[in-house]
């Protein structure tokens, strides 16, 4: 059920008619969020935008309450991304398939292309597929990293293909963001419809580290990679 949205190949097609709202939240200019995410693996430190004031403050009350902690980066895909936040996944046995825990409740899009974009390091919320949740709503807890890979002009061309068939040609690569791309890394194929709501700030090499581990055919590591705790830098 909340397993993200997304087609390596390029192969699924979605008819749902392409929205978003790129007015940015009037508290840009106050500091942002940090988080640190320290893992058995290392430590990842995360920066919340205020663009997304709807993801930002959900965030931020999970990890005060703990729910973070203990719980597995459940999928993992390589040269993709490496996921995290179902609930089912505390005490999880080895093999479980993850991902599809019942949630309370959903946060309305918060989409703010091309000022967010899925470039490496992001920090996304995960979502149930368009033909089920044509509104885009995010998990309430499910959220996942980018690690992606680099783009050259022939293969970004190409997924400007794939972007303007899933949003009826509204959402377009500009110059800048083609760069990142092509510099940094990234998926490309999944912006204007997912909500970015942080980014990676330092712990990018742990993040690659998990996305380089064994997985099962559930894309679920072999050997689990675990949340040890999660916790808001004070301001």
């Amino acid at each position: 059920m909340k397993h993200l949205l997304f087609s390596i190949a390029f192969c699924m097609l979605s008819s749902t008619t392409w929205a978003q709202d790129n007015t940015p939240a009037a508290d840009t200019e106050q500091p942002r969020t940090q988080i640190v995410m320290q893992t058995n693996m290392g430590e990842i430190r995360l920066e919340l935008y205020n663009e997304t004031p709807l993801h930002r403050d959900n965030f931020i009350k999970l990890v005060k309450e703990g729910y973070y902690d203990g719980l597995l980066f459940h999928r993992v895909i390589n040269k993709f991304m490496i996921q995290a936040g179902d609930s089912a996944s505390r005490h999880a046995p080895q093999g479980a398939l993850l991902g599809d825990s019942k949630e309370s409740y959903q946060i309305p899009a918060e989409i703010h292309f091309p000022q967010l974009f899925h470039k490496r390091g992001a920090l996304a919320a995960a979502r149930e597929p368009d033909n089920v949740n044509p509104e885009r709503k995010s998990s309430s807890s499910q959220f996942y990293i980018v690690y992606g890979q680099r783009f050259n002009e022939q293969m970004l061309d190409k997924v400007q293909e794939r972007i303007d068939q899933m949003t009826g040609g509204q959402v377009k690569l500009t110059p800048e963001i083609r760069e990142v791309y092509m510099k940094k890394g990234g998926t490309p194929h999944l912006d204007g419809s997912y909500t970015v709501f942080g980014e990676v700030t330092d712990g990018m090499e742990v993040v690659k580290a998990i996305e380089w581990v064994d997985t099962d055919k559930n894309d679920r590591p072999i050997n689990d990679v675990r949340i040890i705790k999660a916790f808001v830098i004070p301001q």
